[in-house]
């Protein structure tokens, strides 16, 4: 049997009982490491489950995948990943390679940022397409994720944008090369991921974002409890803000939509920066209070 098995987004605790039951049952588990990461390290996990763990990344998920599903029709094997096993088309790739192999599988779920956004206080119904935001180079400042936040936009949705991590990446010389020498691992900021927005947002001038008008929430360490921070305002705000007000990554921003409701508004309002947040609502979201 693979096992396909979600962690949740904390740490060694949030794994759900059938998925500690699956792991106590591998003769090998391997810990995907390179789509999240977990706010504790391998050896924290490792403690916990009673079970030691083989580290996975991008080339062994990707590449060697015949290698995690050795034997699996013979003995149990898992892949841990981080939230929910379907947050990464890579994850419904290997479940695709194992049953083509003839291997048994079973998925086991778990939280995901895709469902604990609603801890900002926006519904969950009204969010459009997510969206990742990589990391610009000099040589790639990708836009078309502004399409999708456009067509969110004028369907008056949500977007939450996912905002980039590198995990065992090489520079282009190292790559280049064939040296396999990587970089220090690096995860996109607020003021990064707002300063890319506002920069695309001046390149299409289609009037999609506003620094002055547009609604934004800030999330990080979502489910983990005191380390957990949501900050709300206007991209403008967000932008002039200490970056230590946005806690520790991973981090995500929510472009809020048009279709705004005064509930989301009310809850929200809790971790707006000022007045500006219930300002902006009423008189450019035209949110009426209830």
């Amino acid at each position: 049997m693979f096992y396909l098995i979600g962690l949740g987004l904390c740490d060694e605790k949030d794994i759900t009982v059938r998925g500690l039951e699956a792991v106590k049952r591998c003769e090998r588990v391997y810990l995907e490491a390179y789509t999240s990461i977990l706010m504790v390290q391998k050896e924290q996990l490792e403690a916990f489950y009673g079970r030691p763990l083989i580290v996975a990344d991008r080339d062994m998920v990707e590449m060697e995948s015949d290698a995690i599903l050795e034997s699996a029709e013979k003995v149990d094997v898992a892949l841990l990943v981080v939230g929910d096993p379907f947050g990464a088309t890579t994850h419904s790739d290997i479940l695709i390679r194992a049953r083509s192999k003839g291997i048994a599988t079973e998925v086991v779920h778990n939280a995901s940022i895709m469902n604990a956004i609603g801890a900002c206080g926006l519904q969950l119904y009204n969010f459009g397409q997510a969206v990742s935001l990589v990391f610009f180079t000099e040589s790639w400042r990708p836009d078309s994720f502004y399409d999708r936040v456009a067509e969110n936009r004028n369907l008056g949705m949500h977007t939450l944008l996912l905002l980039d991590i590198k995990v065992k990446e090489q520079s282009e010389e190292n790559l280049a090369r064939g040296r396999k020498i990587y970089e220090p691992p690096r995860y996109m900021s607020i003021p990064i991921a707002i300063s890319q927005l506002i920069e695309v947002e001046e390149k299409r001038k289609e009037g999609i974002l506003s620094p002055e008008t547009t609604l934004v929430i800030s999330m990080s360490r979502v489910g983990g409890g005191p380390q957990q921070r949501i900050v709300a305002g206007t991209l403008s705000q967000l932008g002039k803000q200490d970056p230590s007000i946005f806690g520790q990554p991973l981090h995500s921003l929510i472009i809020v939509g048009t279709r705004l409701h005064p509930l989301e508004v009310d809850f929200a309002e809790s971790f707006a920066i000022d007045g500006t947040w219930r300002r902006v609502a009423r008189d450019v979201y035209k949110v009426l209070d209830e």
